[in-house]
C-alpha cells in the first residue's frame, strides 16, 4: 500500500523570484504561480506536472483564480492581463498608472480588485472587460491587500491600513496606523471578516480586529517570529507572506528565514513549525478546503553577501494533517 507523501516538489518551477501562489477555488489540485521571471504558471500538482504557461512582458507580482479556468495576472508594467485556461486565450482589461502589485478576486461582488504603486485600487468588470471604479489610497503605494466578500483591507506604503466596503466604496470605512512599526509585508482577512492579520519587515506579526468597541480592540496583539539567535546576535528575518486556513480560522507564516508557521491567532499561539527549506519563503497558499499548503522559496536578496551559488526558485505542495492546522 502507497502511502501519501507529506510534501511533494513541484516540477518545472519559475526561474526567477515567485511572487504568488493560488489554488483553484474548487480543487487542491491546480495551482497557479506568478514569478518575476514574466510567467503565470498553471500546475497539476496531483500528477506534478506544468499543464500550461503564459507571459508577461514584464515580472508578475500577482495572480488571482476568477473560477477554475480563469486567472487574472498584473505585474511590473501596470498591465491586467485575463487568460482563459480552456481556449489558451488573453485578453488586456486594462492597466494602472504604475505597477500592479495585489490582485484579488471577489466572488461576492464577481469582480476584480486591483492595487498599485500609483496608490489607487481599482475594480473591474471582467464581463464588461473594464475598469469600474479607481480608489486612491491616501497617496501611497499599495503593498498589500485582501478581500474576503464585501471586506477589503488596503495596507499602504506609509503603514496604513484602509478598511473599505465594496459594496459602496464612495469612501472608506476607516482608516489605521499599522501597530507595527516597520514597512507592511503582507494583510489578510479573517476568513469570518472579524478582522485582519498583518507582518512586517521586522520579524512581527500583529491581529487586529474591525469592531471598535473596547472590548474586542482588548483582544488585538503582535508578536515576535522569524528571529533566531546566532553567536547571542538576533537575526530578524521578514515576514513575507501569510494564508490563512479557511477551515479552522488558524494561518500561516513564510519568512526569510526558510521557516513556515502555523498559528492559532486566537489563542495566541504557535502550533506548528515546518523544517527549514533552502532559501527564503516568498509566497505561500492554502488551498480552499484546507488540505494543501503550497510554499515557494525565492532567494530575496537580503543577504549583502549573497549565498554561492544562488539556491534556485522552488515551489513545494504540503498536504497538511489536522495536528498542524487545528486549535488545540
Amino acid at each position: 500500500m502507497s502511502t501519501k507523501k507529506a510534501e511533494i516538489q513541484i516540477n518545472y518551477a519559475p526561474q526567477d523570484t515567485i511572487s504568488s501562489l493560488g489554488f483553484a477555488p474548487d480543487s487542491s489540485q491546480y495551482l497557479i504561480a506568478s514569478s518575476w521571471d514574466g510567467t503565470v504558471r498553471l500546475y497539476d500538482t496531483t500528477n506534478n506536472v506544468m499543464r500550461q504557461k503564459y507571459l508577461h512582458n514584464c515580472p508578475v507580482l500577482d495572480v488571482a483564480f476568477q473560477d477554475n479556468v480563469h486567472t487574472i495576472s498584473g505585474g511590473l508594467d501596470g498591465g491586467l492581463k485575463l487568460f482563459d485556461f480552456n481556449n489558451s486565450s488573453e485578453t488586456n482589461l486594462g492597466s494602472h498608472d504604475n505597477a500592479i502589485k495585489c490582485v484579488e478576486f471577489s466572488t461576492k461582488l464577481n469582480a476584480v480588485v486591483t492595487g498599485s504603486w500609483d496608490t489607487t485600487v481599482r475594480i473591474w468588470d471582467t464581463r464588461e472587460k473594464s475598469c469600474v471604479g479607481t480608489y486612491e489610497q491616501n497617496n501611497s503605494k499599495v503593498y498589500s491587500l485582501s478581500v474576503v466578500d464585501e471586506k477589503l483591507v488596503v495596507a499602504t506604503s506609509d503603514r496604513k491600513v484602509l478598511i473599505w466596503d465594496l459594496r459602496n466604496m464612495a469612501n472608506y470605512v476607516a482608516r489605521r496606523e499599522s501597530s507595527l512599526k516597520y514597512q507592511t509585508r503582507c494583510i489578510r482577512v479573517f476568513p469570518n471578516k472579524e478582522g485582519y492579520v498583518m507582518s512586517s519587515i521586522e520579524g512581527r506579526v500583529a491581529v487586529e480586529y474591525f469592531d471598535n468597541d473596547p472590548e474586542i480592540q482588548k483582544k488585538k496583539f503582535a508578536f515576535k517570529c522569524h528571529r533566531a539567535k546566532e553567536n547571542n546576535i538576533e537575526m530578524i528575518y521578514p515576514v513575507n507572506a501569510i494564508s490563512f486556513h479557511n477551515g479552522f480560522s488558524t494561518f500561516a507564516t513564510a519568512g526569510s528565514d526558510g521557516y513556515v508557521s502555523i498559528w492559532d491567532g486566537f489563542n495566541k499561539k504557535r502550533l506548528c513549525q515546518f523544517h527549514h527549506y533552502e532559501t527564503s519563503i516568498s509566497a505561500i497558499s492554502f488551498s480552499n478546503d484546507g488540505s494543501t499548503l503550497a510554499i515557494g522559496c525565492s532567494y530575496l536578496d537580503e543577504l549583502e553577501k549573497p549565498p554561492e551559488p544562488l539556491p534556485e526558485p522552488s515551489i513545494y505542495v504540503r498536504y497538511v494533517n489536522e495536528q498542524e492546522v487545528k486549535p488545540k
